[in-house]
């Protein structure tokens, strides 16, 4: 058993073969960062608002968990092997590698509807445009704004939310109207001091 360790270690140290291992370990690492990610998210929200059995509380956790912790190794698995394989004899990848490997890699993995791959995706949305928004400006397409614009953005962000939850909430991911629910709608409901301060409903 050692002699196989040693061999292994060997193989690992020598970066041989750095494609394949980068690919491998991207899937382990994918799988990891989901479990950590995934598993308090699903625990809290879950218990703070699922109702049911505590079996069944327990399996969507877990189902929850291990969707988001597979998707992503695969995705991580598949981005890696794809730019692998576009790059495959040139001494550099190119921009278009990336993109068009994610591109692909994302049609197949997070375009398949479930709840998970959802927030996943409006997860990614909002970092994406905010990004692309400090892109324009840094490249110079976008003139550099001259007043602060972050309480304009938090104002409309807000703005809107609060207008979509108060009239148009069908419109709304269920789990962001379970949130706003229990803080703006259940906070006009008591009947005593205990369910006042110490007990909601």
């Amino acid at each position: 058993m050692a002699g196989i360790l040693d061999a292994v270690n060997a193989v690992l140290a020598s970066g041989e073969h750095k494609h394949i291992l980068s690919v491998i370990k991207g899937f382990r690492n994918g799988a990891v960062y989901g479990a950590k990610i995934r598993f308090p998210h699903a625990l809290v929200m879950t218990f703070l608002f699922r109702s049911g059995p505590l079996k069944d509380k327990i399996r969507a956790i877990l189902e929850a968990t291990y969707t988001h912790s597979r998707n992503l190794a695969i995705f991580v698995f598949a981005y890696k092997g794809l730019t692998s394989t576009l790059s495959w004899g040139e001494s550099k990848s190119h921009q278009l590698h990336a993109f068009l490997s994610a591109f692909c890699a994302g049609f197949v993995i997070f375009g398949k509807y479930n709840k998970v791959n959802e927030q996943m995706n409006l997860y990614l949305l909002s970092r994406v445009v905010y990004g692309v928004a400090k892109l324009l400006v840094s490249k110079g397409i976008v003139p550099q704004p001259k007043a602060d614009l972050f309480p304009w953005f938090a104002a409309i962000l807000w703005g809107a939310t609060l207008w979509l939850f108060e009239y148009e909430k069908s419109c709304l991911q269920p789990s962001l109207v379970s949130s706003m629910t229990y803080i703006y709608k259940d906070s006009d409901k008591w009947t005593s001091l205990r369910d006042f301060l110490i007990y909601n409903k």
